[in-house]
């Protein structure tokens, strides 16, 4: 027998989400018609997705995300990071401090200064902040106010080893190469896996001429951070003053692998060709170093060092003039481009460069001789 199946029966509408729908049209349409844009029709009855509310980011949070970025080796994230933690909250001073160190490690040497003092301005009595301070002071080759901050700042932490690292450093610039020893030993006893130590410690044997001992420091601080550009050039300025050419170009060419977007590591091996006499080489290294950071003023200045030594002096002039305007302060630089003019027979511009050399250093013999040259003129 033929059983003829069931037949659903429609699914009606509960009436009082009926009464609910006509009552929420009704009010909506009533409030257009009184020129009020008050009551936005419902998603569900506009065919609209609701827009998500974007949720913000905290100062604090940017700076742990520029905290990540620097772990990683991705400066120019890190860098971009720290700077928005400041502009969300410029009293932010750990985010300054960490900015002016990423910055000095980046060869904006004035910049990053300018950010260190910064953040000790806003908290003067913050370890780190006065550690980074000293470390950039250091670089800036202020050293006497560089060991200043580091022991302020050990001062306010005994316990942070990275002040000590920093000191070590800062003592080992001024010579005094027991105390650099003594301190760094410190940094290592409190973290003995801390890559600043290690790595300062690397400097410090170099000087006192251990090299093997140097290589060795080195090396360790580089297995402990090996995406930190900075670690490679130490050991590739290392074997440059040692006249070991090839290692480093090898150690140069690691950091150009690990940060391509970094100006210091095509700087440091266009340094390496210019040694060697090899200008075409050098000049197009440095070439590289300002098209990645065209604010980066030693390469400027290493620009204007090669068409100095190919006699190219109206090629030197805006090299010099530019590594200097963007606060470079090599005495290299004021002396030769008041050469330049010497040698194009325009004393009038060459005088006020050679004096300026003069300032820094009066036994500059360059620029006395520069000067001499002038005279009459």
């Amino acid at each position: 027998m033929y059983i003829r199946p069931p037949t659903r029966r429609p699914r009606r509408w509960p009436w009082f989400l009926l009464i609910l729908l006509l009552l929420t049209a009704t009010a909506y349409w009533y409030v257009r018609s009184e020129g009020q844009d008050l009551i936005p029709l419902p998603g569900f009855l506009s065919g609209q997705r609701p827009t998500p509310t974007p949720t913000g980011i905290s100062s604090r949070e940017h700076m742990a995300l520029g905290d990540r970025f620097f772990a990683n080796g991705k400066m120019d994230e890190a860098i971009a990071e720290y700077r928005r933690a400041i502009e969300l909250d410029p009293s932010n001073s750990t985010a300054h401090a960490r900015l002016g160190r990423l910055l000095t490690l980046r060869g904006r040497y004035s910049e990053g200064l300018r950010m260190a003092q910064r953040a000790v301005e806003i908290d003067s009595e913050n370890a780190e902040n006065q550690a980074i301070l000293g470390m950039v002071l250091d670089w800036n080759g202020e050293y006497d106010r560089a060991v200043e901050a580091c022991l302020k700042a050990i001062d306010l932490d005994p316990a942070y080893a990275t002040a000590y690292a920093y000191l070590a450093e800062a003592y080992a610039d001024k010579g005094r190469l027991e105390h650099a020893l003594q301190a760094v030993e410190k940094a290592l006893s409190i973290d003995p896996q801390n890559f600043y130590a290690h790595r300062n410690l690397g400097y410090i044997l170099e000087r006192l001429g251990d090299s093997e001992g140097a290589i060795a420091a080195y090396i360790e601080a580089i297995s402990l951070q090996p995406n930190l550009v900075y670690l490679y050039l130490s050991l590739g300025r290392y074997y440059r003053a040692a006249g070991d050419y090839e290692g480093a170009m090898a150690q140069f060419q690691k950091a150009i692998e690990v940060d391509q977007r970094d100006p210091t590591a095509y700087d440091s091996l266009g340094l390496v060709y210019f040694d060697q006499c090899d200008y075409e080489l050098a000049a197009a290294q440095f070439k590289k170093a300002i098209e990645v950071d065209p604010e980066f003023a030693a390469a400027y200045g290493h620009m204007g060092w090669c068409y100095y030594a190919q006699l190219r002096y109206e090629d030197a002039i805006p090299q010099f003039e530019r590594a200097i305007s963007l606060g470079a302060t090599a005495i290299e630089y004021y002396y030769e481009l008041g050469l330049c003019y010497v040698y194009i027979n325009d004393c009038e511009r060459a005088r006020p460069w050679l004096e300026k050399a003069l300032e820094i250093d009066p036994s500059a013999q360059p620029a006395l001789q520069g000067l001499k040259a002038c005279e009459g003129k």
